[in-house]
């Protein structure tokens, strides 16, 4: 049923709610200095608030990566695992979520172990999926920044990518659209390689895949900052956080509408979303069947 174009519909984007970076930041120990999350509690629970309220309701909320800030095998790691699900227990049943892997989630430099532990709570580190007749695809980007502890990893995923995209072109699907935690680029296909996103000669295998694939969007977070570019008609949308922001953004979420023949897209602070719900502009796209 899921193949089928069945008219617009929208998506809710949230990256980075990372329970624990707001202290660490503030008192300037990103290692160790995680041991408090109660602002990002109150702030997931304001996102999951606003993201009830909506009217009509997302087909999905997405969440890319970074759930929390305790890398694997940290202390205050497993607590923070807990009270980020107790909090998202609360979404409407009938919005599904979607969870994309961050580098805080299986390690910079991922093995087999930190990947199992992932989706042992998380589900499955990459996966396809449809909705009306919109191919989405989550990536593991860490795999693609470094696989030095799991190679083996990193070519099942390639291979894996290959068979979807083949899909995609067999099933004549209306956009693919890709999720990550880490941004191709940040403004500029060309740009220096930074923390932020991926190395160039990555960059450009991957674009180009992606480009002659016919993807529309990569939708990544990572950054805390709202950023993004284009490479030749595919859209690199960086989304800020949920939690702890390193820019001048506001904490927020981006409201996405999948329009037939175009992607239409606003990020939003929470305060905007709760009080405001989804502006006139985008629920005219989504209205027009």
């Amino acid at each position: 049923d899921e193949y089928q174009w069945k008219g617009p519909f929208y998506f809710i984007q949230g990256a980075d709610p990372q329970f624990g970076l707001m202290k660490a930041w503030t008192c300037g120990d990103t290692d160790n200095g995680d041991d408090e999350w109660g602002e990002e509690i109150k702030l997931a629970e304001q996102a999951v608030q606003a993201i009830n309220k909506l009217n009509p309701k997302p087909k999905f909320f997405v969440l890319c990566g970074d759930l929390v800030h305790g890398m694997p095998g940290t202390l205050w790691r497993k607590n923070q695992v807990q009270d980020l699900k107790n909090v998202l227990k609360n979404t409407d049943q009938d919005i599904p979520l979607v969870f994309v892997s961050g580098n805080h989630d299986v390690g910079n430099a991922p093995t087999s172990e930190t990947i199992d532990d992932y989706c042992k709570n998380w589900g499955d580190d990459y996966f396809s999926f449809w909705v009306g007749g919109v191919f989405f695809l989550v990536l593991n980007s860490q795999l693609f920044f470094d696989s030095s502890q799991c190679p083996e990893l990193k070519e099942a995923q390639d291979v894996w990518l290959d068979e979807q995209l083949a899909v995609a072109e067999k099933q004549k699907c209306k956009h693919i659209i890709v999720f990550q935690h880490i941004p191709l680029f940040l403004e500029k296909p060309d740009e220096d390689h930074g923390y932020f996103n991926l190395e160039k000669s990555v960059r450009e295998e991957i674009m180009e895949k992606f480009q002659k694939a016919g993807i529309k969007a990569v939708f990544a977070g990572h950054y805390h900052r709202n950023a993004g570019g284009s490479y030749k008609g595919l859209e690199m949308v960086v989304s800020s956080a949920i939690g702890c922001q390193l820019g001048e953004d506001t904490h927020g979420l981006r409201v996405v509408v999948v329009a037939e023949d175009k992607l239409v897209h606003r990020y939003y602070s929470l305060n905007e979303l709760s009080s405001q719900g989804i502006e006139k502009e985008l629920l005219d796209v989504l209205a027009k069947q």
